[in-house]
């Protein structure tokens, strides 16, 4: 029922695709989201050197035989990335997948062509994907003002940046940012999206890494639970509220610049977030999707559970000849 142009594209058997997280998309989930349908995509800078993620390369092909991409991040960092280490690791491993996000991949993309080498470019704004199409990117995903991670300086909500980034360009177009379920789905592809790329949601998965404390602390989030911070430097991030990132907003109000703010916003911080369960210290990039997420099944528990749940919409769509919600029970907890 769901076949679009990036089912097509990629070989999938589901749109949706797993978002390149920071720490937590490693070989366990890519490969659990590949089998599962959908399409898994590795964080190249999770490993610390081009090395290490040939060696997560390699482990995510002995759990999957599905297609899985590889995430390679052009955003502005506070250490240097060897990127072209990164690239040559890519491209050597014989991956076929690339999503790049922040900066325009214009100056890589020769090579990656060359390698034969389908590039997803991740923007917040219509402009920047004419710009990704016009240099030759096969699918943009595109950014709304929901989403986890960076959703860019403009504000601009899903709901009204998919249907215009539809009507702008001529390559898939990936929604991203605020979707959980299959009305997610369904509405996506209304809007003339091709896909989801959902991250916020696939976190709390049993395949996600992450401490039992933290996966529980997503369960319990609610959408108004999330702040935007470093919106001075142009570099906006949303993260879930706790002690951390209200000082760094704090801090940032009262003019703290980037350095002063380093040992809050490390990324090493967050991983230790992660790892030891302490959801007071460090940052945990986290989209308002973070409201429809109130259980940790496994990735194909929910794959299987956001198709049916599409199909549902859609068939009542078909049978009625009018929209009749898919209605879930109040969570009352959140």
């Amino acid at each position: 029922m769901f076949r679009t142009r990036i089912t097509e594209l990629f070989g999938i058997k589901y749109p949706i695709i797993q978002g390149g997280m920071m720490w937590i998309s490693r070989a366990e989930l890519v490969a659990a989201v590949s089998n599962a349908g959908g399409l898994g995509i590795l964080t190249a800078f999770t490993f610390p050197t081009p090395e290490e993620l040939a060696a997560e390369i390699k482990k995510t092909r002995t759990l999957t035989d599905k297609p899985f991409g590889v995430n390679i991040t052009l955003l502005p960092t506070l250490r240097p990335v060897d990127i072209d280490g990164y690239l040559d690791t890519v491209i050597s491993a014989g991956i076929k997948i690339v999503e790049t996000a922040g900066r325009s991949p214009e100056p890589y993309m020769e090579r990656l062509k060359a390698a034969e080498v389908r590039v997803i470019h991740k923007c917040t704004a219509v402009r920047f994907a004419r710009t990704a199409r016009r240099i030759g990117c096969d699918a943009v995903s595109i950014d709304g003002f929901e989403c986890a991670g960076h959703p860019g300086e403009e504000d601009v909500t899903s709901l009204v940046l998919i249907p215009l980034t539809v009507d702008a360009v001529d390559i898939p177009v990936i929604a991203s940012g605020g979707f959980g379920d299959g009305r997610g789905l369904v509405a996506a592809l209304a809007l003339g999206a091709d896909a989801v790329n959902m991250g916020t949601r696939f976190m709390a998965t049993k395949e996600a890494p992450g401490h039992a404390r933290v996966k529980e602390w997503l369960t319990t989030a609610s959408e108004r639970d999330t702040l935007l911070l470093l919106r001075s430097f142009r570099n906006t991030i949303r993260a879930l509220r706790n002690p951390t990132a209200e000082k760094v907003l704090e801090m940032e109000q009262q003019g703290a610049d980037i350095h002063q703010l380093e040992s809050l916003i490390s990324g090493r911080v967050g991983l230790k977030l992660l790892e030891t369960g302490d959801v007071d210290s460090g940052l945990l990039s986290a989209g308002q999707a973070i409201g429809l997420v109130h259980d940790i099944p496994t990735v194909k528990e929910l794959i299987d559970r956001i198709v049916k749940e599409a199909e549902e919409v859609a068939s009542n769509i078909a049978a009625n000849g009018i929209f009749k919600p898919l209605r879930k029970p109040a969570d009352i907890s959140k």
